[in-house]
């Protein structure tokens, strides 16, 4: 096994789907699918989950976009429905599909950069009444 040195950036790391620990080995393996380790330094990355946040961040930012497109649009020139159509579908593709690798990435590499975990009902203290 290579040791390789911890990166001093793992944000921009992962935020280039590169590992958040040495910033050179492959975090996806596909879109938005992860690898189980990183191909160069080994960091297991089943520590990554972050769940639904890219999904969500990225839905309010391209539904503020493609609903104020379609508004201007409507307001602007009256189009029919078929122009709506086509102008609204790449909008909504581009500002849902671009972010949201870059954005997962960023999730997991801050994930990491803090330690984070899931919390379970058995590591919650004091939480049991009875």
């Amino acid at each position: 096994m290579t040791i390789v040195p911890h990166t001093s950036q793992p944000l921009m790391a992962g935020y280039r789907g590169k590992c958040p620990r040495c910033g050179q080995g492959k975090l996806f393996n596909g879109w938005i699918t992860l690898h189980e380790r990183c191909n160069v330094c080994d960091l297991d990355y089943g520590f990554a989950d972050s769940g639904d946040g890219p999904a969500v961040f990225i839905t309010f930012f391209a539904g503020f976009i493609a609903v104020g497109a379609a508004l201007w649009l409507e307001i602007a020139y009256q189009p029919s429905f078929w122009v709506h159509a086509a102008v609204s579908l790449p909008v909504i593709l581009i500002t849902c599909l671009l972010p949201l690798r870059p954005l997962k990435g960023w999730l997991i590499a801050r994930q990491y950069q803090m330690d984070a975990t899931e919390v379970r009902n058995d590591d919650v203290s004091g939480g049991h009444h009875g």
